[in-house]
């Protein structure tokens, strides 16, 4: 049987005087209708036919399922931290009648996202039936049912423990390097120094070689909410330590590394800032968007100016982590404000505005991260520190603002307390520069790794348009100096 390849646009029904064709997208030929509309067709014919179908539907099968597997990796990747991740390596420093020994690094390498408070909260499933003995910088949430151990308890006995941090202040005991900050961990770029958390578990009912260790299943990590997706365990070349006086070298006996990359997409459905613009040159204020944010919190928010506002108790945080946003037309719990302020002959000024509309939220180490054009030629931040962001070479148009330590590193609250602010200097390119068409206004903002909505382009301050001013102004006078010649006349 002849199966022909009909031409002419897809998604399209094609009709001839003896065939009907089906063209669909994804199949690799049509099938003739008359096979299956005919009386006449034999079993046989019948039969290839719903193989080929069998085989196309197959195989588009394959795609969707090949895309939705891509769809996340795809959505984590950060074009401006194109390296940026989370990596958690296991180190086995020893071994125990019944298991090992081993320290938990978790690394931050991400640039400008830090994890902030309340903290990591990392969690994985055991491959075989492993319990912690105990734990040094860190604990589990639950412990589980061990009541079939008799004489020492362990730690956990969960088949998926659930890890959080120390707070500071613990007995030295109990501390272990990089450990007890209550899960807060600084972002790379912001300070390499903190970007480290750590802790020693001691593993029992575990293998006690390389070769009958089983490595941990399906890593969770929280930071402190949605957005992280952790791969695998992967065994790697050992750790290779210095001692204290740098002339002998020692090596982890077993090493394995888990990596978690961050979505925003996951972690949640709308954006968590948003940006407003001002400038000198315009007395209108573009404000955020409406319902940046989304308006879910609408109907239990504070006004700013009402009792409840200043009632004892409302800056309590809660387990859920459940915020308790201010009264606002775009209900964000973070607003930044873009404001053009001064136009040198060789410089021009800007002043950006970080607001917390959020009661219950402290944002500890907070970060901002800006793309601008101009950003290649900053000359001076008065109240921010700055670091530029070069993840290509051939483009510096990216760069972090975060606070000072023990200055502004520590966004309050809201209320008057809930803002931090500072000016920048730049130093204009006469190539290059313009206040038209919003050429001074970010491309994209940043705070705290989560990208800001911002206000639609034809919503932007616009140059006063002093040539239409001018121009109406000469065809008044030409219109008048006319209407004069003909009366005088």
């Amino acid at each position: 049987m002849k199966y022909e390849q009909p031409v002419g646009k897809p998604f399209s029904k094609q009709y001839s005087s003896a065939n009907i064709y089906f063209s669909l997208p994804f199949f690799s030929s049509s099938i003739n209708a008359n096979t299956f509309l005919s009386p006449l067709c034999s079993c046989q014919e019948l039969g290839t036919s719903l193989n080929i179908l069998k085989q196309e539907m197959k195989s588009i099968c394959g795609l969707v399922v090949l895309f939705f597997v891509m769809l996340p990796h795809a959505a984590a990747y950060d074009p401006l931290d194109p390296t940026g991740n989370i990596t958690i390596k296991w180190d086995v420093v020893s071994w125990t009648a019944d298991g090992y020994v081993a320290s938990v690094t978790m690394s931050n390498f991400q640039m400008y996202r830090s994890i902030v408070s309340p903290g990591w909260t990392l969690g994985w499933q055991w491959a075989k039936k492993e319990v912690i003995w105990s734990m040094v910088g860190a604990q589990t949430t639950e412990q589980g049912d061990c009541s079939k151990f008799k004489g020492n308890v362990p730690h956990c006995c969960l088949r998926k423990p659930v890890v959080v941090d120390l707070l500071p202040g613990v007995p030295y005991n109990q501390q272990f390097s990089n450990c007890c900050k209550a899960g807060v961990v600084s972002a790379w770029g912001q300070d390499p120094s903190s970007s480290v958390s750590a802790f020693q578990v001691s593993v029992g009912v575990a293998g006690t070689s390389n070769k009958t260790v089983k490595l941990p299943m399906n890593f969770t990590l929280l930071g402190p909410g949605l957005g992280y997706t952790c791969g695998p365990a992967k065994v790697v070349p050992s750790t290779v330590y210095l001692t204290a006086d740098h002339r002998r070298k020692t090596q982890a006996l077993m090493t394995w590394n888990v990596t978690c990359t961050y979505s925003q997409f996951l972690a949640a459905k709308n954006p968590k800032c948003c940006v407003s613009f001002s400038s000198f040159y315009n007395q209108s204020i573009t404000p955020c968007p409406k319902c940046a944010c989304g308006c879910q919190n609408k109907n239990n928010c504070v006004v700013s100016d009402s009792k409840q506002a200043h009632k004892k108790g409302i800056n309590t945080p809660r387990k859920d982590n459940a915020p308790l946003l201010q009264c606002t037309h775009h209900m964000c719990p973070i607003r930044v404000h873009w404001h053009v302020k001064l136009n040198y002959k060789d410089y021009w000024r800007v002043k950006i505005a970080v607001t917390n509309f959020n009661y219950r939220m402290n944002y500890t180490q907070w970060t901002l991260v800006a793309q601008h054009p101009n950003l290649n030629a900053v000359t001076q931040v008065f109240s921010f520190d700055y670091k530029p962001l070069v993840p290509y070479e051939a483009i510096n148009d990216t760069g972090m603002f975060y606070g000072m330590k023990f200055y502004n590193d520590l966004l309050m609250e809201a209320g008057p307390q809930g803002n931090v602010q500072s000016e920048v200097l730049l130093r204009k390119n006469k190539d290059t520069f313009t206040f038209k068409h919003g050429w001074a206004f970010p491309r994209k903002v940043y705070f705290n790794g989560d990208e800001c909505l911002l206000p639609p382009p034809d919503a932007y301050p616009f140059l006063p348009n002093s040539a239409k001013v001018n121009s109406i102004t000469i065809s008044t006078m030409v219109v008048s100096a006319l209407l004069f010649l003909f009366i005088i006349s």
